[in-house]
């Protein structure tokens, strides 16, 4: 569980609501259910026009990452290279096919599997890369789903602002109700600006970097694995894959 992304959002919120107790309105003002709907319904569908289904189904499943992001076995990875690399030079690369069967990663066992075939290390990092690159670019085209529904959320929210003055302009024969209803409606340009700013950016942006850290760790499994093919020395590799970690 990523603590810092709670500890953020209740931070953000609470500035705001806090500067405005202090700045004697109330808390309650902010509250307003058309307000909420206009926003982010207006979003969702927005995103939801611009984006392909499998691209918009994946960015809700990489949500989770903002509080729960993937693990990432770096030190028990890189012993489990160095172990690979000794069975190789005792037993060789055909001695690594028995291994393949206890690799719950799909993406390590296609390179042991290459392994094992024989094939040239340039050949095994080539489609590596391309198995990496392929789902690095998916998964950042799920992130810009959120970056854009930032970039939406304010305009929509002064949609759903004019909406709130056009119903205030229809009661323009009670002045009474003037203050009240205009501050109503200017809560949907706050509902806007807040989501961009305090959610659907800083989301976009923190799946963005859990990306990054699972490309890195891809990487090293591609060169311990190619490190393997050419043959290096155990202790090399895991001084090599170690360099990734720090």
């Amino acid at each position: 569980m990523d603590i810092l992304s709670i500890i953020g959002i209740i931070v953000g919120v609470g500035a705001i609501l806090l500067g405005q107790y202090l700045d004697g309105g109330h808390v309650a003002t902010l509250i307003n259910g058309p307000a909420l709907i206009i926003v982010l319904g207006g979003s969702l569908g927005a995103i939801m026009l611009q984006s392909p289904l499998s691209v918009f189904l994946h960015a809700m499943k990489l949500f989770v990452w903002v509080f729960k992001p993937p693990r990432l076995p770096l030190d028990e990875s890189i012993e489990r290279i160095v172990h690979w690399s000794d069975v190789a030079r005792r037993n060789g690369l055909l001695g690594l096919e028995n291994l393949m069967g206890d690799e719950p990663d799909p993406f390590i066992r296609r390179g042991i599997q290459m392994l094992v075939d024989g094939n040239e290390p340039e050949t095994i990092r080539g489609n590596m890369e391309i198995d990496l690159f392929s789902k690095e670019r998916f998964d950042l085209q799920a992130a810009k789903v959120f970056e854009a529904m930032g970039a939406y959320a304010p305009t929509i929210g002064i949609i759903g602002a004019v909406l709130g003055l056009i119903h205030v302009m229809g009661n323009l024969s009670d002045p009474s109700k003037l203050g009240s209803g205009i501050a109503v409606a200017f809560v949907a340009t706050v509902y806007g600006v807040a989501m961009a700013n305090l959610l659907f950016i800083p989301v976009g942006n923190k799946i963005k970097s859990v990306i990054q850290e699972e490309s890195q760790f891809k990487e090293m499994l591609i060169e311990g694995i190619v490190s393997i093919a050419e043959g290096d020395n155990p202790r090399i590799i895991q001084s090599r894959l170690y360099g990734f970690i720090n």
